[in-house]
């Protein structure tokens, strides 16, 4: 029978197609053996291998992943900034507040108006961060607690930050006590300005290392021994300031140690073990 010329170019295409895109193993794939020839070498076959799965890391839940901690810090920081602009002036007089021991203050020098607001922004915001650094200092100084701070991340923020507030009223009343009964009413008020002024600039300060901190949690250690650093160098201020105020000879001095030992040193000894005791009681709550 005479086959058409498009017939001839169907079943060439045809042959064509089947040469080239036909599977090549129709029935399956042939068992490997060795010394197949048919496959060739075992060692010239392309294996498909199941990719290993890493370690399964369980989610660390921390104050940047905390909703309520967040927004904590955030209100902090919005009043400072909201504040502002009525108590720039203060911000400006920092170092004058720090260090100034001038009894007669000069009369056109110019002060602000109102700096209560602006003060009690920046005292709050300093006892946040102290919080947020309390937090991560009990979770590195304590891991068996770990779990039970990364179960409820804003309860012990809070409560830590409330710890902060009231450590620093019970030492701006000692302060206060401490300022009349051995010095007069301007020598008390200095000193006031002094600890107010050391503690709102520390939270600015402290406020860089917190952030690092939680983008960073596996540099705790070095962040946290910067943090309390400026801790430090914040008290070495201050107590630089009381001693150009209260000294007065030679024998001021033995008062000078003692203030020292009784009102700088025991209160942080203090807020250390009740830190510890109240995170105790938090963890009970948890579990």
């Amino acid at each position: 029978m005479p086959v058409s010329a498009h017939t001839a170019d169907t079943v060439l295409h045809t042959d064509t197609v089947e040469q080239y895109y036909a599977p090549q193993y129709m029935d399956g794939f042939p068992s490997v053996e060795a010394g197949d020839s048919a496959l060739g070498s075992l060692d010239t076959l392309t294996v498909m291998q199941v990719p290993a799965g890493g370690v399964v890391k369980p989610f660390v839940h921390s104050p940047l992943h905390d909703t309520p901690s967040m927004l904590l810090l955030l209100v902090g920081l919005l009043s400072v900034a909201l504040s502002y602009h009525t108590g720039y002036k203060y911000i400006e007089n920092f170092f004058h507040h720090m260090f100034s021991t001038r009894r007669r203050e000069n009369l056109f020098e110019d002060h602000t108006v109102n700096e209560t607001k602006i003060l009690a922004a920046l005292i709050a915001n300093t006892c946040i961060i102290e919080g947020f650094l309390i937090y991560f200092a009990v979770q590195l100084l304590r891991p068996s607690m770990a779990a039970s701070l990364q179960s409820n991340v804003f309860l012990h923020v809070g409560v830590y930050c409330v710890l902060a507030l009231g450590f620093y009223a019970v030492q701006w009343l000692v302060y206060k006590v401490l300022g009349y009964t051995f010095s007069d009413k301007v020598g008390s008020k200095l000193w006031l300005d002094g600890f107010k002024a050391t503690q709102a600039f520390l939270g600015l300060v402290l406020l860089p290392v917190l952030v690092l901190l939680m983008l960073y949690p596996a540099h705790g250690k070095l962040l946290l021994t910067t943090a309390i650093a400026l801790y430090s160098v914040a008290r070495l201020i201050f107590i630089y300031k009381g001693f150009r105020i209260f000294y007065g000879n030679l024998s001021s001095i033995v008062y000078f140690i003692l203030y020292l030992c009784a009102v700088e040193i025991v209160p942080l000894v203090i807020l250390t073990s009740v830190t510890f005791w109240i995170s105790g009681i938090l963890q009970s709550f948890n579990s």
